[in-house]
């Protein structure tokens, strides 16, 4: 009797019987649900949570000292006979004012004694070139100096106070990367755009006898040429300079110069009013390995020379239309874009070694660098 009404009461009613050694009574285990309720919040507040970035800070060190530029072209007489006195004797006035044509364009100031970075295209031609700073402040802009196959320009102008940008690490930039394109396109005022690096020595656009441009997203239309890009801590990285569109506006996909690019090419038209690039005078062509096959050549990459100029230095150091350029220097080369960087990198009058496959056999010759003539800028 005594164990069956044990048996019941430890079925129905445990919480009667004493606890015995190692047996917690039911009663303090904690409900599931409050364990459930006191969990739960902390993980959903803990995912909630917003992660918030802002690019304000970089916009507002950069900013000031991104301008617009207004570059005034004199254009024709609109009548060809506006020259003649005695047209204009008897037809003041009319056809005698040729028109003038206005670019817009952005820059960017480098250095505290005034100096800006721009396009080449957006001054080009100009007869008068007027800045206006962010701050309101508007000045006649100096031509100093400009490189079409850079597409870049040097300008200057006599304020005090300038605000100067901070230059970037262009060599750390990688695809990803967080940017900011400034200028002023359409005329409509400073804008500033975001986006990311898309590409980095991007070439072979037709752009620029020199290509090696960061592409990126960021939104670039018309009149942010000249313009800054720069990463997330408001450095220049580089200088807006195409868009990719067949509308005229942006498609997300924009072209901007290295600003190590543009500090050596800054540094030389200082130094010497023009930018001095080495020139060896000849044809370049890829070698593809049909190409290679074909003409029963034991390498499958270099450069084919095409063509030999009659009295260039390749011509006086015995290069020959059908030899393969391999090596300049120490430098590898494995494309024309490489060799046109390479040579143009040598200092003219200075001496290189160049290495060639002709035919079967291996050879080196020295010839002596000359002077890179000076060419036209592209149409745009």
């Amino acid at each position: 009797m005594a164990l069956a009404v044990l048996f019941v009461v430890g079925t129905l009613k445990p919480q009667w019987l004493p606890a015995g050694p190692g047996r917690s009574p039911v009663a303090a285990l904690p409900a599931p649900s409050l364990v459930v309720a006191a969990v739960a919040p902390a993980v959903s507040a803990a995912s909630a949570a917003p992660v918030v970035t802002s690019l304000a800070q970089a916009a507002r060190r950069a900013a000031p000292a991104v301008v617009s530029i207004m570059a005034s072209k004199t254009g024709r007489a609109a009548n060809p006979h506006a020259d003649d006195p005695r047209f204009r004797f008897f037809f003041e006035g009319q056809g005698n004012a040729p028109p003038t044509q206005t670019g817009l364009g952005s820059g960017v100031i480098v250095s505290r004694e005034g100096y800006l970075l721009t396009n080449n295209h957006v001054v080009e031609g100009a007869t008068e070139i007027s800045v206006q700073l962010a701050d309101g402040r508007q000045v006649q802009a100096q031509l100093i100096g400009t490189d079409p196959e850079t597409d870049l320009a040097l300008l200057k102008v006599d304020l005090d106070g300038l605000p100067v940008i901070a230059l970037g690490n262009v060599p750390a930039l990688q695809v990803g990367d967080a940017v900011l394109a400034i200028g002023n396109p359409f005329n409509v005022g400073q804008t500033v755009t975001s986006g990311i690096v898309s590409a980095l020595g991007r070439n072979r656009l037709g752009l620029s006898t020199f290509e090696n441009f960061i592409q990126t997203d960021a939104a670039i239309n018309p009149g942010n040429s000249g313009g800054a890009l720069v990463d997330a801590q408001g450095n220049l990285i580089g200088i807006n300079t195409a868009i990719f569109s067949r509308s005229g506006g942006s498609l997300g996909i924009g072209f901007a110069i290295p600003v190590d690019t543009a500090s050596q090419v800054m540094g030389s038209l200082l130094r010497d009013g023009r930018v001095r690039r080495g020139w060896i005078g000849i044809e370049p062509r890829d070698l593809t390995p049909e190409l290679a096959e074909s003409l029963g050549l034991p390498v499958q990459q270099g450069v084919l020379i095409a063509g030999v100029l009659g009295g260039g230095p390749a011509a006086r150091a015995g290069l020959r239309p059908g030899d393969v350029v391999l090596r300049i220097g120490d430098k590898a080369v494995l494309n024309t874009t490489q060799l046109l960087a390479t040579v143009a990198a040598l200092q003219p009058e200075s001496e290189a070694k160049i290495g060639l496959q002709r035919g079967d056999k291996a050879i080196d010759l020295k010839l002596t660098v000359a002077l890179r003539p000076s060419t036209v800028a592209r149409p745009r």
